[in-house]
């Protein structure tokens, strides 16, 4: 061995081995300049995530209303589609009604008592089963004309009831809950107007 070889070398490392504090740094580290520059880009940057997160939540929310209001809408379609279709049954059930009441209006004298009962009875069935869905009768006799409920189909000069009193029906009105199923075609009193 050469003398250069027996002798250690002072490399600036302490004698344990490990490497100076300052040994593999080549020159000086980023400027506080460029720290801020990159501090600002990265606030930036996350202000800019925030605000595309913001607005995917907004759509997201959007969305999920957008969705309610669908399903509600369906809803809605749906019953009013069933009410319709009730109700287009229940316009012709009441042609039935109506001439169950004439039937029952115009019994002829030597009519069976007990058919007669029996026919009451379907007339009183049929009469529930429509008022279990919804129908009522639309009051007339006696009351103002409406022309949402009544439909004048006589119109008489007369002074014994007031100016536009329904004074007759001559077919019963119904409602079906609240909308006019049918209005009742009614005969109103027109007092004669003085010249």
């Amino acid at each position: 061995m050469s003398d250069h070889e027996r002798e250690p070398r002072d490399n600036g490392h302490p004698t344990n081995g490990a490497p100076a504090p300052d040994e593999g740094r080549h020159g000086r580290g980023p400027s506080r300049g460029a720290l801020l520059a990159k501090l600002e880009e990265l606030h930036g940057e996350l202000d800019e995530a925030r605000a595309a997160a913001d607005e995917q939540l907004r759509s997201a929310q959007r969305a999920t209303a957008d969705l309610a209001n669908y399903r509600r809408r369906v809803e809605e379609d749906r019953g009013a589609t069933m009410g319709f279709a009730n109700a287009v049954l229940i316009g012709k059930l009441l042609a039935v009604l109506d001439d169950f009441d004439r039937a029952l209006e115009h019994v002829p004298p030597d009519a069976h008592e007990g058919w007669l009962d029996g026919i009451r009875l379907v007339e009183r069935k049929l009469r529930s089963l429509l008022e279990a869905e919804g129908v009522t009768q639309i009051e007339a006799a006696g009351q103002p004309f409406d022309p949402n409920l009544h439909e004048a189909v006589v119109h008489e000069e007369t002074t014994e009831f007031p100016d536009n009193q329904v004074i007759g029906e001559l077919q019963r009105g119904y409602r079906l809950h609240d909308r006019v199923l049918r209005p009742s075609l009614v005969r109103v009193a027109n007092n004669p107007k003085e010249h």
